[in-house]
């Protein structure tokens, strides 16, 4: 039997009449008993008996009826989620972070996902790209945004660019180098220098500026992948963050010479090999909004 089969069922034990429920169905009364006498024939039993005009339910289609009812309910939810789910009302997505991309979306995007889908279901997690990119193969994760200059190439993932942002050497208002003209690469190393772990092109273009000492084994004395930390040291201290400029517009960004001119280059990353689901698809398009409005 079908669904479509069960419904008729229902609305004629409903209404017990067969015109009745022919009208309410959209269909013709023969239609209709074709339907209901094919039910009977497939359960060997007769679900309903004739008084007068109307049609009753026999005590096995009263039992007949409570399933019938739940089955049909549920089909009527299994649509209703479907719907709620390609619409992007519902779903779970689990999102890795890298360290700068944390800092700058894990609030909004939170917000914008209590606002905007309240029935969605987000998760974040934050760590380095190398553990971040094997939850996303182990598929703990559904997509990653990360510095992609951090990440090797490789088939097996999708890479699409949000957005490009500054890097700065940046310090607190007030440091012995903020109102410096200029600031040599020495002069920097004269102080603690701060930093999350930096890409192998990053490093290429600190050393090609500033030489061998400007490469961040060299460099960076405080290096840790929670940026808010770094952050809180360099607003408190005489430290120097090397980042980008979005991260913390409160501090002095120093005049390098020669300039810095190095961006990082943030990414939505996921699995070729896996479909996106609607809900992750909204949150790409947000991430991609949030980091071009910083």
């Amino acid at each position: 039997m079908t669904l479509v089969q069960l419904r008729h069922f229902l609305e004629l034990a409903n209404t017990g009449s067969f015109s009745k429920s022919a009208v309410k169905l959209h269909v013709s009364q023969p239609a209709l008993s074709r339907s209901i006498q094919t039910i009977e024939d497939e359960f060997g039993h007769k679900l309903f008996d004739r008084v007068g005009r109307q049609s009753e339910l026999t005590a096995f289609g009263q039992y007949i009826y409570v399933q019938a009812r739940e089955l049909v309910d549920r089909a009527n939810n299994l649509k209703q989620s479907g719907q709620q789910l390609l619409s992007g009302q519902t779903g779970k997505v689990r999102i890795g972070l890298g360290s700068g991309p944390g800092a700058l979306l894990m609030t909004p995007l939170l917000a914008h996902m209590a606002t905007e889908y309240p029935q969605g279901h987000l998760e974040i997690s934050r760590g380095s790209t190398s553990l971040l990119v094997q939850a996303l193969r182990d598929r703990h994760l559904d997509a990653l945004v990360l510095d992609i200059r951090s990440l090797n190439p490789s088939s097996d993932l999708v890479v699409d660019a949000l957005c490009e942002m500054p890097g700065a050497f940046m310090c607190r208002k007030g440091h012995p180098l903020s109102k410096a003209r200029q600031v040599t690469i020495a002069r920097v190393k004269a102080f603690p220098v701060a930093s999350t772990p930096l890409s192998d092109e990053v490093a290429r273009i600190l050393v090609d500026r500033y030489g061998p000492d400007a490469h961040p084994d060299v460099l960076v004395n405080l290096r840790c992948e929670e940026i808010s930390s770094l952050l809180d040291v360099v607003r408190s201290t005489d430290a120097i963050m090397v980042a980008v400029r979005s991260l913390a517009p409160d501090l002095d960004v120093l005049k390098m010479s020669p300039k810095l001119n190095a961006t990082a280059k943030f990414g939505w990353v996921s699995l070729r090999s896996r479909s996106e689901s609607p809900l992750c698809g909204y949150l790409r398009a947000a991430a991609k909004d949030i980091l071009s409005a910083c």
